[in-house]
């Protein structure tokens, strides 16, 4: 039976703020978008129920929260009735991705007056205790499969102290030098106007822009490519040299398997391959001591640049080839584990995302 939202759950707004919760103590949790923010000694709800982000950052976002709890004015409690349960209500909530009712430039919110219309698909609570136990089983397959990759790249950096110690104090006094000395480090570029240059042909090269990397450690696919005579306007880069966001992302480092065309919000590093394996450099470029030391060259009080000449005073370790490529040949290994969990991971979630269709479409 198709229903609306304003059928089966009733608002409730805040006047919490975070402010008055700091340094309280009790039994009872608070939350914000990014889950619980403290504890005090009273609550505002008695029965389970959903919260929505309703205002600036993470709006839309969906939480099921427990009994005996409250949230701040910035979310938006919605109540379930007697005839959906609140898990239930939850999933129903996070299907309808309500981001998309989002409003306003500065601050963005979203009110209930503008989604409590949207319909969806409501069952008997039997039949919802059985949806909810299935779409239950398949998030909490979804949680393990991304927590083990994250296990995977701790193992990642662990390996790398292990092998070479931490770059701040160099405890295996490793040899260190500026990495403008050992690469040459070239910010990217590309035509102008780029659209005059772009094609759909498959003659086309590679235009690498940041959307083209998909967290993996390569970029081995780009979503555009540019006619050749727009390569005469701008600097190639050749496969297995690594690129660096130098804005809002700067310092995640990737290594490229194809030729093309650098997209101006790159930093291009060449690299001598007998002095440096493209794995050792990217995962010491990755390593969370090496990214402060990035923040704290970092100049822009709005946009953070990372320009060249930042880029090739970091001081970089210099173990031996024979070293690095066993360090890669573990990494290897790893990034074989990871591309199984990823595999299982991508079925699970396409699962979840058809049971979802096929619930509330």
């Amino acid at each position: 039976m198709k229903v609306k939202l304003g059928d089966v759950c009733d608002k409730g707004s805040s006047s919490l703020m975070q402010k008055e919760i700091v340094n309280k103590r009790g039994q009872y949790p608070v939350y914000g978008a990014s889950g619980q923010i403290g504890s005090v000694d009273f609550f505002h709800q008695n029965f389970s129920y959903v919260a929505v982000v309703k205002d600036g950052a993470g709006i839309g976002r969906t939480m099921l929260l427990p009994a005996k709890s409250s949230v701040i004015g910035t979310m938006q409690y919605l109540l379930p009735k007697s005839n959906v349960l609140p898990d239930y209500l939850y999933y129903v909530v996070h299907y309808m991705r309500l981001e998309k009712y989002f409003s306003g430039a500065t601050i963005p919110h979203i009110y209930f007056r503008d989604y409590k219309n949207e319909e969806f698909n409501l069952v008997s609570i039997k039949l919802q205790k059985d949806i909810v136990r299935n779409l239950n089983k398949l998030k909490n397959i979804i949680e393990i499969r991304r927590l083990q990759l994250q296990k995977l790249d701790e193992l990642v950096k662990s390996r790398f102290m292990e092998m070479f110690g931490d770059p701040k104090n160099n405890p295996k006094r490793l040899q260190m030098k500026p990495l403008g000395e050992v690469c040459t480090i070239e910010r990217g570029g590309s035509p102008r106007p780029i659209a005059n240059f772009i094609t759909d042909s498959e003659e086309g090269i590679n235009w690498i822009k940041i959307g083209d990397a998909d967290g993996t450690r390569y970029i081995s696919t780009t979503a555009e490519k540019i006619i050749p005579e727009g390569v005469k306007k701008s600097r190639t880069v050749q496969a297995g040299d690594l690129i660096l966001s130098n804005s809002m992302s700067f310092g995640h480092p990737y290594i490229l398997k194809i030729d093309g065309c650098i997209h101006d919000g790159w930093l291009v590093l060449h690299f001598d391959h007998e002095m440096f394996d493209a794995l050792y450099l990217q995962t010491y470029l990755g390593i969370p001591d090496v990214y402060t030391i990035f923040e704290s060259m970092v100049s822009g009080s709005v946009v953070n640049n990372l320009n060249s000449e930042i880029v090739k005073k970091l001081p970089v370790l210099m173990p031996s080839i024979a070293i690095q490529q066993q360090f890669a040949a573990f990494v290897r290994q790893i990034d074989k584990s990871k591309f199984a969990v990823r595999q299982a991971l991508d079925k699970t979630q396409q699962l979840f995302d058809s049971l979802m269709q096929e619930y509330f479409g």
